[in-house]
């Protein structure tokens, strides 16, 4: 009987990294002791990055050179807002470059990156931060939990 293959909706044991194409690395897994756990579909994982998990099976490594638009996407002009001084929480962080997380009146948050504080209101960036960008996922998959043997 052959190994099962990742599914939507598993749940998966796995090491992985992301990096720039030259080399940065984002974030990765792979030294730490155990490998994480994750369900695909539960948004732990960037949506467009589950796609890349979808058949592999648990043993194999796979590193997948992706382009914006098969990752974290292009930005979007319409995602920079320019919000009124007012309408940011008290005590928040204002300088360009500070990363702040906004609670959105259905209770869930959006993060964006402040690009200009003015009087007249604070430009905040709320495209993905790896908007734009070439990447390279690398993945190992140490296990699968079916959804449907949960």
């Amino acid at each position: 009987m052959s190994a099962q293959a990742v599914a939507y909706g598993d749940t998966v044991q796995l090491r992985y990294a992301i990096r720039l194409r030259d080399g940065q690395e984002i974030v990765s897994n792979f030294e730490e002791s155990e490998p994480d756990t994750l369900t695909l579909g539960d948004g732990t994982l960037a949506q467009a990055l589950e796609q890349w998990l979808i058949g592999l099976k648990p043993g194999e490594r796979h590193v997948f050179l992706l382009e914006p638009w098969q990752a974290f996407g292009t930005s979007s002009e319409e995602m920079v807002q320019t919000l009124r001084t007012e309408d940011i929480p008290p005590g928040m962080q204002l300088e360009p470059g500070t990363l702040v997380e906004f609670e959105l009146p259905n209770g869930q948050t959006l993060a964006g990156s402040i690009l200009d504080v003015a009087p007249e209101g604070v430009k905040v960036d709320f495209n993905h931060p790896l908007a734009d960008c070439p990447i390279e996922f690398e993945v190992e998959v140490s296990s699968i939990q079916q959804k449907d043997s949960a």
